[in-house]
């Protein structure tokens, strides 16, 4: 298969990266979401990155102008039957996605892969709302995608293998980032991990072992982290942090997956980390650290 126009549903944190990277590596990406504010505002917000990018002298004007040029925004899924893959990337709610992927599966081929950027739903469970979940695919991508070189890819119980080589090659040889093979589990290996560090450090501080501050400080000094795991649930979304452990907590049944207090009330504050402003930390307009 040849990899040319790719498109991304959802223009939050992951899908602007995802989006941005994909058009730094000269494919054409049809960008979309279910309100033009939201659109506008993740196109918005890939400029505002890029800017960054120029300013630090890590791309030119030209290469600025070439990326935003292969990025379309798009008002409705049936515009997205000319592509050549389409990765999901809205919010972690399992009804949504299978509604996405049912509209996908009407409008795209039944060649194209249609792959998830889910860090814990079941690739099986959304392959079931189409007619063909042998091409079905989870493509777990890490935030901040143009810098972290790595791809979880996700057989669902059906994913053919061809599907699965292709979507390999795409991330190893287009992407350009290395691809591990997960079998599906909740959480993957990924977040897994990555959410038992965090609620462990949650837990750290409502013990009042040390603040904050300090706590990221150990970290990320102590291990080469680039954020401590406060900062990087700031940047993963507290919501999303919380829902990701919930459901990890319901699939294993374990006690250490179940979400800290302080987290479940950062939430209902809505202090939901860089993308609202405020979470263990406080961030300007543009996610960065005051």
């Amino acid at each position: 298969m040849f990899f040319k126009k790719i498109g991304v549903v959802g223009g939050g944190t992951m899908g602007q990266g995802i989006s941005q990277m994909l058009a730094a590596k000269g494919l054409d990406v049809l960008l979309v979401e279910h309100t033009t504010q939201k659109l506008d505002h993740a196109y918005d917000m890939i400029e505002t990155n890029l800017d960054k990018q120029l300013e630090k002298w890590a791309i030119t004007k030209a290469e600025k102008k070439l990326i935003l040029s292969r990025i379309t925004k798009v008002a409705h899924l049936a515009e997205l039957g000319t592509c050549d893959m389409v990765i999901e990337t809205i919010s972690e709610d399992l009804d949504a996605k299978k509604a996405v992927f049912s509209q996908l599966d009407q409008v795209c081929p039944s060649n194209v892969i249609l792959a998830s950027n889910t860090s814990t739903l079941s690739l099986t469970e959304l392959a079931s709302s189409t007619k063909y979940p042998e091409r079905v695919i989870g493509m777990h991508f890490i935030h901040p995608v143009s810098r972290v070189d790595l791809v979880e890819i996700i057989r669902g119980l059906k994913t053919s293998d061809t599907t699965f080589e292709e979507t390999r090659r795409f991330v190893e040889e287009v992407a350009d980032k290395k691809g591990v093979m997960i079998y599906e589990s909740p959480g993957f290996v990924t977040s897994r991990l990555i959410c038992l560090l965090i609620n462990e450090a949650l837990h750290v501080l409502q013990e009042g072992v040390a603040s904050a501050e300090d706590i990221d400080d150990a970290m990320r000094i102590g291990y080469n982290f680039q954020h401590g795991p406060l900062e990087m649930a700031d940047r993963f979304g507290l919501d999303s942090v919380e829902a990701a452990l919930e459901r990890m907590f319901r699939e294993f049944g374990e006690l250490k997956y179940r979400p800290s207090t302080v987290l479940k009330k950062m939430v209902r504050a809505g202090h939901l980390g860089a993308k609202t402003g405020e979470g263990f930390f406080k961030y300007d307009k543009d996610g960065d650290r005051l």
